[in-house]
């Protein structure tokens, strides 16, 4: 039978495992922990996900799915590809700041996970892939980035940093805000994509 994807009980389990697994690691998270949290039966997590892996699994698509289309909401109505880049920064750091319990899992548990894990998360991450992309080729196709950009390189350098700011600052033992990185991290990369250094004021 096909588990269900959906229903107020499947998304309360998502967050309980959000909780459960940034507070204990994915490998000392039981079924049982994540069940007590939130306030099913054990057996009832495996009427919505076969086991522990489809779990986090779901939990990866739910949340950056939820991302992804509010960043293409955000993004849609905007025409200068700077101002793109500098909205795309601030969801991105902001989304993960509110939700510290998420930025752990997202940023320390899914990379310590096996192989299978990573694989099954490919997708929705293509999908936020797309989205820096299509930021790199409007700025390409309307002369405000070089034109000699290599774009799959730059959606690489543009994720990988944002994706490293976050880790540091989720593994730090020093408490500041992510979100003050935000302009300092604009300006960096707008500068290495903009044709003639010529970048827009940071604005979101």
């Amino acid at each position: 039978m096909a588990a269900k994807r959906t229903g107020e009980k499947y998304y309360a389990i998502i967050e309980a495992a959000v909780k459960v697994i940034a507070e204990n690691g994915y490998h000392n998270s039981q079924v049982s922990k994540i069940a007590k949290e939130a306030g099913v039966a054990d057996g009832t997590i495996y009427l919505y996900f076969k086991n522990k892996e489809d779990l986090l699994i779901s939990l990866f698509k739910v949340k950056m799915g939820d991302f992804t289309a509010g960043a293409r909401h955000e993004l849609k109505d905007l025409k200068n590809p700077f101002t793109k880049l500098a909205r795309l920064i601030y969801l991105h750091f902001n989304r993960l700041e509110s939700d510290r319990n998420l930025a752990l899992v997202l940023q320390i548990q899914l990379r310590q996970s096996e192989t299978s894990i990573r694989e099954g998360i490919a997708g929705p991450l293509k999908l936020y892939f797309n989205i820096i992309e299509e930021i790199i080729s409007a700025g390409v196709e309307s002369n405000a980035f070089r034109q000699d950009i290599n774009r799959k390189l730059a959606r690489q350098m543009i994720f990988g940093t944002m994706d490293e700011v976050a880790t540091s600052w989720v593994m730090s033992s020093h408490h500041y805000n992510l979100t003050n990185q935000i302009e300092p991290v604009y300006y960096l990369l707008a500068r290495a994509l903009a044709k003639d250094g010529k970048i827009e004021p940071f604005a979101i």
